[in-house]
Parts: structure tokens; C-alpha cells; sequence
């Protein structure tokens, strides 16, 4: 890193749903940071501001696409695997043409990215904006500049299914075609392209590039999935198991009282701690101090994180309708000042359990107004709904694990996502929580990595990080 420069975190993603981006630009564009993130989206149609209804010529469900209104500039637009999309959340000097120059800078990035992968030629097409190859729009731009700041930004089609195109008007301009990378004949992989990308990138935002990946790029074109799904071979990613941890490592087992009359309070109670089914090898210390935390929700997780020991079999029963009420009552008879409730994830259920998180917090409140409550929550697939759910509550603290950095996350938490988990960040921040996430130390990653999530961390606002030591349950 250069002193006294403002570093550009340039962050390939991978697949990311459009209300996880857009939730998690949001974040990103109110800290003030300078971010580049380049990364794929499921189907999704997308309507600017002054988008044409008319303009989207089938229902979307029919195509297995979203439809979503953005607030950026333009009409409707696809985006759709195979697509590079970049958003920009940058500062943006305001003066007089101050939107159109910076319009162009970014046409002109992409128009040398595409020489640089071996597509010379490409142009602006005067009074339409993006990028062409003649009259065949290969690169649609729709941005948004306020204060003084950037979001959206460009869509580079490198291989995606222009079929999509055809039902919608595209940038509702009738009488163009679009185009790609591949249809022009340029075998150009994405990851050639994402490098190219974030090497003029930080030629125009940079010179300080933090550059940071999802696991593994895919080699072609041709190769849908952007992420390697056998998974990762030992050694590229995380660590090998390969021996004992040193004795003066191991807890020692110590079931002294105060640890057997917490265990008969969860027992008479009928309630799960995650000290127990995760596995933590750290219980008989916090539970000697009087010290748990409660897990509702049921005992089994829909998730099968690596790190975690907690049963993953198909969830068997809905959660306890009387589980907030004895929870309340298990905060009482320890005399708890801070109460952490966590959960397994219920991917089964329709709000992804946050109903009974809800339900917990009225509880406890009720029956402990005294008491302050930390909630650590799983991401609820993202979802809005189920996520302000929980935020209406008003915990003290909204707790969300990033767990690890962005490299190790298929590894680490395969049916997770790092931008679902900032996204989800960036919402309780927005709703005026006080919010916290942790990280997970010795699971493969590096100092520059680590220091790359805190300050993605940071540049969604989160107020309280916790740095652990991996230890193997």
C-alpha cells in the first residue's frame, strides 16, 4: 500500500443475487470508501428510473428471471451469468458535466479492457450511451451519482445468453442489436477479463489496488458456474488436517458446579446452546463462568458449514412455539446482564426463522427489561422481509458472522455468500442497529486478507469485530 493514498478494494464476488449488490453498494457508497466490485448476477431484468414497463415483453417468472427497479439511470437492462458487471463507488468531482464526464471515463475503461483482451474497435455510438462494436451494443452503462458519489455502473457481456435480450427492449433503444465478447468471436475467459478489468481500474481509481477473489475464476467462457463446485483441493485453499492440536492448546474437561446447574437449567427448560452442538471446545470455561449462548430454532441446520459441528439433517419440526418463553425464563434464573441469542438457519422455513428471533427479543424484554440482547443471526437467504422482521425488534446489538475471507467462503461456508453476509450488514445499519461480525482466524488465509474483510466490514458500517483463533471441535 502506498502512504497517504486512498486505497480502491477491487472485489470480485462471483454470483451474487441483485438485491444482495445493491443492499450491499448502498452500504459501501454512504462509508466513503473507494470500492470496484465486479460480479455476476443470476437472471434478473432491471428497470431504471425512467424505464418503459413496455419495454419488458414477457413475465420474467416465465424465464426464470427477477424483475427489480434500480435507482440508476436508463431504461430496462438483463443481467444473467456470463455477464461481467462492474459498480463503481467512487468519489466523483461536481461541477458543470460533471455525470457525462464521468460516464465517459467509465465507457472508456471498458472500451480499453476489450482491446486489452483482444477486441480493438470498439466505440461510443454518438447519443447512446455505453459501449459498441459498430451498431451492436456490447457494454450497457446506467449509473448514479449523488453527493458527490458513484453506484451502479457497466455490464460487459462476455458470454452470457444474449437469448435473454430478445425478451426485453434493451436500454429501450428497438432498432440494435447486442452483443459479446464470444459472439465476436474473442474466447476471452472471465477471469482474463476481471484481470484486465482491475488492472486499468486502478490506472484511473487507484494507483492502491486491494484486489481480492472468490475462490476460483472460471478458465472459459464457456464454463457457466464461476466457482469451482467440486469445492477446493487441499492446499489451494484452507489448511490440511494433519496432526493434534498441542496439549497446551486442548481444554482440559472441567464439570465443576457451576457448570452442571447450567446445563440442568437448559435441560429443565428443554433449550439447545450452540456451545453444545457446534461443538466448541472452549464450554467448560464459559460455562464455568455462567455463560451460554442460547440456540432456537430447533437443533438441526439447513447449512453445512465446514468449520461447524452442528447436526445438518433435514429440519423434523417447526420451532417451539413456547422457545421465547423459556428462553426469557432461562435469562432469568441466570441473571444474565447480556443475552446472545443465535440460531441454526432454516432455509425451510418461509422467513428463514426470524419470526421466533423476533419473538425471543419481546420475551426477554418483557420478563428482563434490564437485560441488553445480542441477536447473531443467519443471513435469511437475504430477504428483506424476513431481515426487517428481525430489525423491528430493536436488539442491542445485530450480530452477523462473516466468518472468513473472501478466497476461503466456498470453502469454508459453501451455501453462504460474502456479499449476502456485508449485504445483510449493510441493512441493519441502515435500520440503525448497533452492529457486530466476526471473523475466523487459521483456516488458510493471510494478514492482507484478513485486513481486506475488516475493512469491507468497516465499509458497511459495522461497529463491533471479533477476531477468533479456529480451534477444530
Amino acid at each position: 500500500m502506498v502512504a497517504g493514498t486512498v486505497t480502491l478494494r477491487a472485489r470480485w464476488l462471483g454470483r451474487v443475487r441483485y438485491q444482495d449488490a445493491l443492499a450491499l453498494q448502498r452500504g459501501l457508497f454512504a462509508s466513503g470508501g473507494r470500492y470496484l466490485l465486479l460480479l455476476e448476477h443470476p437472471h434478473v431484468y432491471t428497470m431504471g428510473v425512467r424505464a418503459d414497463p413496455a419495454h419488458v415483453l414477457v413475465d420474467p417468472a416465465s424465464v426464470g428471471a427477477e424483475l427489480v427497479s434500480a435507482d440508476r439511470g436508463g431504461d430496462v437492462t438483463y443481467h444473467g451469468p456470463g455477464q461481467l458487471v462492474g459498480y463503481p463507488i467512487v468519489d466523483v468531482p461536481m461541477g458543470p458535466d460533471a455525470i457525462p464526464s464521468y460516464v465517459r471515463s467509465v465507457e472508456q475503461l471498458v472500451i480499453d479492457v476489450l482491446a486489452d483482451v483482444g477486441l480493438p474497435g470498439a466505440a461510443r455510438l454518438p447519443g447512446y450511451p455505453g459501449v459498441w462494436i459498430g451498431e451492436r451494443k456490447i457494454c450497457a452503462i446506467g449509473v448514479r451519482v449523488s453527493r458527490g458519489r458513484s453506484m451502479h455502473g457497466f455490464a460487459l457481456n462476455v458470454d452470457p445468453d444474449l437469448s435473454y435480450f430478445s425478451h426485453i427492449v434493451p436500454c429501450g433503444i428497438p432498432d440494435k442489436q447486442v452483443t459479446s465478447l464470444a459472439a465476436e468471436g474473442v474466447p476471452a475467459s472471465m477471469k482474463e477479463v476481471v484481470d484486465a478489468m482491475v488492472a486499468r481500474a486502478g490506472t484511473l481509481w487507484g494507483p492502491d489496488v486491494d484486489r481480492q477473489d472468490a475462490a476460483i475464476l472460471a478458465t472459459s467462457v464457456r464454463q457457466r458456474s464461476t466457482i469451482d463446485r467440486s469445492r477446493t483441493k487441499v492446499g489451494e485453499v484452507g489448511l490440511e488436517l494433519s496432526a493434534r492440536k498441542p496439549e497446551w492448546l486442548r481444554t482440559k474437561a472441567n464439570m465443576g458446579p457451576e457448570f452442571l446447574e447450567l446445563k440442568r437449567t437448559m435441560r429443565s427448560l428443554d433449550l439447545v446452546t450452540v456451545c453444545e452442538e457446534a461443538g466448541c471446545p472452549n464450554i467448560f470455561e464459559c460455562w464455568g463462568d455462567g455463560t451460554a449462548t442460547f440456540m432456537i430454532n430447533g437443533e438441526r441446520c439447513t447449512r453445512a458449514c465446514g468449520f461447524c459441528l452442528v447436526d445438518t439433517r433435514k429440519p423434523d419440526a417447526l420451532p417451539d412455539a413456547m422457545e421465547p418463553e423459556h428462553v426469557a425464563e432461562a435469562v432469568a434464573r441466570m441473571g444474565l446482564a447480556h443475552a446472545v441469542i443465535t440460531a441454526v438457519a432454516r432455509d425451510d422455513l418461509p422467513d428463514g426463522g426470524a419470526a421466533q428471533f423476533a419473538a425471543c427479543v419481546v420475551a426477554v424484554r418483557a420478563r428482563c427489561p434490564e437485560t441488553s440482547i445480542e441477536l447473531l443471526i443467519p443471513d435469511c437467504k437475504g430477504e428483506p422481509d424476513a431481515l426487517d422482521t428481525v430489525f423491528a425488534s430493536r436488539p442491542d446489538v445485530l450480530n452477523h458472522n462473516l466468518e472468513t475471507v473472501l478466497r476461503l467462503q466456498r470453502a469454508v461456508r459453501p451455501s453462504a455468500s460474502y456479499a449476502r453476509s456485508l449485504a445483510v450488514l449493510a441493512r441493519a445499519k441502515a435500520a440503525g442497529l448497533t452492529t457486530k461480525s466476526g471473523i475466523i482466524l487459521g483456516m488458510g488465509e493471510n494478514e492482507d486478507e484478513v485486513a481486506g474483510a475488516m475493512a469491507d466490514l468497516r465499509g458497511v458500517g459495522v461497529d463491533i469485530l471479533t477476531l477468533g483463533q479456529y480451534l477444530r471441535p
